[in-house]
């Protein structure tokens, strides 16, 4: 770069005009169609007349989208430019014959840039198809910076995230967590949720290559999970009733109360006074009769009490036992929805390019999402049993570490168990507490 600022300025002096701005926009393609903050600079200064003549190394630096050129052809008729040199050879952009050539040039340099992103683009999609690395990028959070060897130290890190996400706890709990402990991410700095999502996302952490955002083949590098926790993981991530945008909870049974008259969900409704409560609330946005009322405190103690004795039973490690037994292996699941989203993008795709029509689509579109629909319910299956690993028996210890658990590992293993809670009517006159309102609807 440097040297052609120098050819143009040797080439100005032979000219006999003064320098008084350079434009650099370094690692810019004008190909690429990014934005380039200095051409930009460039073309404002010549129409305000800051500058009143432009030479450039070669025209195709200036210009690789024809498109450009013809923006610029214009600005140079609006403006009476005449003075436009090149540094490998004179083009007249004022003469027919002149923006001919140039518009020849130009197509001819869209064609090589396109052929160049061609090759990139097929040795990039050949390297991924082998498990190869391809190209630079920053280091991923337990690799070394060559990207191949696993750092002992940040692996664990990486496990232990796995595990507790798996069992529950919030991508934004852990983070907080992690924060605390002083373990800074891969850049060096703080952990935030969408990189530790993306971290965790990530089929690199379990030795798989991915390309366009989908996993064509087993690495090269180790991994650091194992691939049926990673497609649990993904799973879980990818599940749409999974709302990620949820500030933190202080109510226990979110989503688990059922209204006992219209089968709403209940929400949480403080009093005035600041005491925790549901309702089955009505209003905008809530479909709820706003007849059902439920104290928050008594409610949570005995629901986690039925949970924690229903863990603790024999019968119910036997049922789960069963269950486990008979569930399909989650990665064959986790690979069944990535090839029916493929199929949906690739369907899209077809009707957009009109070589299909919207009955067509509308037809083929309807099975591949009942496939998808049938693989994303047997992981989430997968996902709820995975909470409980190490939680069932009275032996287990978790009836012990119940209040120090993170509230959301509380209520991923409530869910695990229990799918709602039926909240009836409460007796005229009676203020207390009444357990016998509350029937649980069990999943397992």
């Amino acid at each position: 770069m440097r040297r052609q600022l120098a050819d143009c300025e040797r080439l100005g002096e032979r000219r006999g005009w003064e320098v008084v701005e350079r434009y650099v926009d370094d690692d810019v393609s004008a190909w690429s169609g990014k934005a380039r903050p200095e051409y930009a600079r460039c073309l404002d200064d010549l129409a305000s007349g800051v500058i009143d003549g432009l030479l450039v190394y070669d025209l195709d630096r200036l210009h690789r989208q024809p498109r450009e050129l013809e923006a610029f052809i214009d600005l140079c008729d609006r403006l009476h430019l005449t003075n436009v040199a090149s540094v490998s050879g004179q083009i007249d952009l004022t003469t027919t014959d002149g923006r001919f050539q140039a518009r020849i040039l130009g197509a001819m340099a869209a064609k090589s840039s396109d052929d160049t992103s061609r090759r990139i683009q097929r040795k990039h999609e050949e390297l991924a198809e082998n498990g190869k690395l391809s190209g630079g990028g920053s280091r991923p959070y337990g690799y070394n910076a060559d990207r191949l060897t696993v750092n002992p130290a940040e692996a664990e890190v990486v496990r232990e995230c796995a595990r507790r996400f798996l069992a529950g706890e919030s991508i934004r709990a852990i983070c907080s967590d992690l924060n605390d402990r002083g373990i800074v991410a891969a850049s060096g700095g703080e952990w935030s949720p969408q990189t530790l999502r993306r971290m965790l996302y990530s089929g690199r952490i379990a030795g798989q290559r991915e390309h366009k955002g989908e996993i064509v083949a087993p690495a090269e590098w180790d991994a650091i999970i194992t691939t049926a926790a990673s497609a649990t993981i993904r799973a879980t991530l990818d599940d749409p009733a999974r709302r990620t945008n949820r500030s933190a909870r202080r109510y226990l049974l979110t989503r688990v109360l059922r209204c006992g008259l219209c089968g709403e969900p209940m929400v949480a409704r403080p009093r005035s006074g600041g005491q925790k409560r549901y309702a089955c609330a009505k209003g905008p946005g809530l479909s709820g009769c706003g007849h059902i009322y439920l104290g928050a405190d008594e409610a949570e103690a005995f629901v986690a009490e039925a949970v924690l004795y229903r863990l603790d039973s024999p019968e119910f490690a036997a049922i789960l036992n069963g269950q486990q037994r008979s569930q399909p292996d989650a990665e064959r699941y986790q690979r069944e929805a990535d090839e029916a989203q493929a199929q949906l993008a690739e369907l899209a795709d077809a009707y957009g390019n009109k070589a299909i029509g919207m009955a067509e689509w509308l037809a083929a579109r309807k099975p591949i999402e009942a496939r998808l629909t049938l693989a994303r319910k047997q992981l989430a299956k997968a996902t709820r049993t995975t909470v409980l690993d190490g939680n069932v028996g009275a032996d287990s210890g978790l009836r012990e570490r119940w209040q120090t658990l993170d509230l959301t590992r509380q209520q991923a293993i409530i869910k695990a168990v229990l799918d709602h809670v039926v909240v009836a009517p409460g007796r005229q006159g009676y203020n207390r507490f009444d357990a016998s309102r509350l029937q649980p609807v069990w999943r397992v």
